[in-house]
This record gives C-alpha cells, sequence and structure tokens, in this order.
C-alpha cells in the first residue's frame, strides 16, 4: 500500500486567490481528495483514482529533484472533478518575484482525461498563469492505471525544459514596453482569441490604468499581461488553463517568441 496514500499530511496553506472557484467548486486538503471514491468502471471506461494521480505527480516531482512548496487542491460536482495546484521549485534557483505551479486535474464524469500542466504564480497577487502545457493527455481506457507512472514520468520530465520557457517568457514581457495605443489594441486582441471576455474589457483597461499593485506599474507587457490574469480570479481553473494559454499565445507574439 502507498504510504502517501494511508497517511497524505496534507500541508495546510492559504489557497491563492487565483484558485478561488465557482460552479459549486471546493477547496480541500489532500485527505478529503482521497476520501472521493472511485466509480466502478465499464467495458470501455476505466476511471483513475484522484488519490492515485496525485501521488504519481508528486512521487515524480521528486524524482525529478525538485522541491514542493505547497499545495491546493479543490473538488467540484460532488467530488468527480478534480483540480489541483503545486507550487515547486528547484534547489539553489535564484529568487523572483514569482513561482512556478503544476496544475494537475482528472474526472470521474468523463468531462476529461487526466492531464498536467506547467505555470506561475505571482507572489505579490497570487495571479496564476498556465503556459508551456505538457499534458498527460491519457483518456480513461482499459490501460489508464497500468500507464500512468510511465505518462507521468514522462510529462513530468518536459517541465524543467518548460518552466525554463517560462522564465525567458516573462524576461521578454518585462523589456517589452507597451503604449496606451496598444495597450487598447492587445485587450481586444485578447478578447478575439477568448482569453478574456468582452464584459472583462473594462475592468482589465482599469487594472492596467490604475495597477493594483505597485509591481505592475512600469508600462510593459508583463503589466499588461497580469492586468488580464487579475481579472481571471474567480474563475474555474481549467478555464483559467485555456485562457492564460491563450493570453500566453497573444503576448508571446507581441515579444517575437512565436
Amino acid at each position: 500500500m502507498n504510504q502517501l496514500i494511508e497517511n497524505p499530511a496534507p500541508r495546510e496553506q492559504a489557497p491563492p486567490q487565483g484558485m478561488l472557484l465557482h460552479c459549486g467548486a471546493e477547496l480541500v486538503d489532500r485527505r478529503s481528495v482521497y476520501n472521493i471514491p472511485t466509480p466502478t468502471g465499464t467495458d470501455t471506461w476505466y476511471p483513475l483514482a484522484h488519490a492515485g494521480l496525485i501521488h504519481e505527480v508528486e512521487s515524480q516531482l521528486q524524482s525529478a529533484g525538485f522541491r514542493l512548496t505547497g499545495e491546493h487542491h479543490a473538488l467540484s460536482h460532488e467530488g468527480a472533478r478534480y483540480f489541483g495546484l503545486f507550487e515547486v521549485n528547484f534547489p539553489g534557483r535564484q529568487e523572483r518575484d514569482y513561482g512556478w505551479v503544476v496544475g494537475i486535474r482528472n474526472s470521474h464524469d468523463k468531462t476529461y482525461p487526466a492531464g498536467l500542466v506547467a505555470g506561475s504564480k505571482v507572489f505579490v497577487c497570487d495571479n496564476l498563469a498556465f503556459g508551456g502545457e505538457v499534458r498527460i493527455s491519457r483518456k480513461h481506457t482499459k490501460f489508464a492505471q497500468r500507464d500512468l507512472r510511465h505518462l507521468t514520468s514522462r510529462a513530468v520530465g518536459q517541465l524543467g525544459e518548460r518552466f525554463l520557457q517560462i522564465d525567458e517568457r516573462i524576461a521578454r514581457y518585462r523589456d517589452r514596453r507597451v503604449t496606451a495605443p496598444q495597450a487598447h489594441d492587445l485587450v481586444i486582441k485578447a478578447v478575439d482569441c477568448q482569453a478574456i471576455t468582452p464584459s472583462q474589457i473594462p475592468a482589465v483597461l482599469k487594472e492596467w490604468r490604475e495597477p493594483t499593485h505597485e509591481d505592475f506599474r512600469p508600462r510593459n507587457a508583463w503589466s499588461l499581461f497580469n492586468a488580464a490574469t487579475e481579472c481571471m480570479k474567480g474563475t474555474n481553473p481549467n478555464v483559467v488553463v485555456n485562457r492564460t494559454q491563450a493570453l500566453h499565445g497573444l503576448f508571446d507574439g507581441l515579444v517575437g517568441l512565436n
């Protein structure tokens, strides 16, 4: 029996603001996730246990040399849908004003397969952004449980490179000056690529013009990017994954990373 599952010893932390959820989702500790029963499969559908996915991701992260500094878990739809967030770092990595995160998700209602995605969290405001996607992309089919360790290992093995790409991306955003007309144009383009909704335009522009946090007063792409992610707080994390990936695509084009 896996010791982590027998004695999860969750690390209690205040949830990042970006993990606030809607649609009945609830922030919970790890033990609550482990208590969710895995439904009985069928001839064509073999659901993975939330606990098994958490354990495999955590084990592979530690084996790859990552240091886990925090974790947050959320359940919705009576436990059928799970989203988790691990904050990670490498020993000796230079301190920055943002950290690396790994998002993991799973479902017992056939909504989506188990998945993993790399991202960042800004410390001053807890803004979350997911880019450098490394999905396990394993449907709940016959050999899903058998292959989980291999698939997770392969996904985690790509994270180091993805995180370095995130570091480079943020540095490029900071170096790119953005004028007011350019900011207005980018906000409209963010709507076009479905990174934000039309109703969020006033909030994003207000955050750009009058940043809540002093760190985002420089008139650069990083400040505008965070004006948008600030307005995503309270959104379902699975939606945040898709929207921030679209937002990264827009800003990567701006700074010449595409």
